[in-house]
């Protein structure tokens, strides 16, 4: 046995303490709270350090330690910092949340207790229209008009499942079996743990601009509420090489080239080439890897050579 232990404390991360506890309201009757956590910006460099040996000599600051790790993906660092969140969100956004299968999960259960009395509401503005070049996408809003009458047979549909569903449970329904009818709109809630470094890989997706509101409501929460108090070095890193950058494919890359060099004909021929030109009554057919490009070439201020 070590004769002389070495006293260990545990890190703090005072702006993150703050609001612990704290709820950060989301949509109209959501939320997240931190219920705890575990590491700070200086745990992942005490674990990226420690693979060095003894004796080695600091080659950088911590800021700079861990922009480099993130920058080369270099992530296992990621993984020495861990938080507990405590969230109220509705079904349906709770199972697109629930695929990213790298956390402790456990959620209210409307099988032992009664379910969550309040249900995602939509406003008269806020109905969205399906967008025609994305099956799983929106694009537009109703007018006031159709929106006010569909916010009105939502709270009808909304009431009367409710109505349902505590009859049921009055004349002595089993609980789980009365829920079954219940609305993805009802809201339920959640103890999640997860690593910064898996915290991350579901920011970059559901803070994503094509992702839905609703989950990319909760995102950006927990990211600019939450994760930028706790391991704000970390969080500007991340939000400097994946959030805000741009990666190119080497079928970009060459036609970046050519777009540069002045040769906007061969770029459209190495595009063409790509498959990714086809007219179809005179117009562009749709081609997912040309429109992501062209997002990247306008971020860029550079005119589409097939224009």
């Amino acid at each position: 046995m070590e004769q002389n232990p070495e006293t260990l404390e545990k890190l703090r991360v005072p702006a993150l303490d703050e609001i612990l506890g704290s709820k950060f309201l989301v949509l109209d009757d959501g939320f997240i709270r931190v219920v705890d956590y575990m590491g700070s910006d200086e745990s992942i460099v005490q674990a990226a350090r420690v693979s060095y040996g003894k004796g080695t000599k600091k080659v950088s600051e911590d800021r700079g330690l861990i922009r480099y790790l993130m920058r080369h993906h270099h992530t296992t660092p990621f993984e020495m910092c861990e938080i507990k969140l405590h969230i109220r969100v509705p079904m349906d956004t709770w199972r697109q949340w629930i695929r990213h299968r790298t956390a402790n999960v456990n959620e209210y259960s409307t099988r032992y207790s009664i379910a969550i009395d309040a249900s995602q509401k939509t406003k008269t503005g806020e109905w969205r229209i399906q967008a025609k070049d994305n099956k799983q996408g929106s694009e537009g809003f109703f007018p006031e008009e159709i929106g006010s009458k569909l916010t009105e047979r939502e709270a009808e549909l909304q009431n009367f499942a409710k109505e349902i569903y505590m009859e049921r449970l009055s004349l002595g329904v089993a609980r789980e079996q009365a829920r079954k009818d219940l609305p993805l709109s009802t809201y339920t809630e959640a103890y999640w743990k997860i690593d910064l470094q898996n915290l991350f890989h579901f920011l970059a997706l559901r803070m994503e601009s094509h992702a839905q509101f609703e989950i990319r409501t909760y995102a950006n929460v927990i990211g600019s509420q939450i994760v930028r108090r706790w391991c704000p070095i970390a969080w500007e890193a991340f939000l400097d090489y994946r959030i805000n950058s741009l990666s190119f494919s080497a079928q970009e890359t060459e036609i970046l080239k050519q777009i540069y060099a002045g040769n906007k004909n061969e770029a459209v021929k190495l595009a063409d080439g790509f498959g990714w030109i086809k007219i179809i009554d005179k117009r562009f057919a749709k081609n997912i890897e040309r429109m992501e490009f062209e997002e990247k070439l306008e971020i860029l201020g550079i005119e589409k050579p097939w224009e």
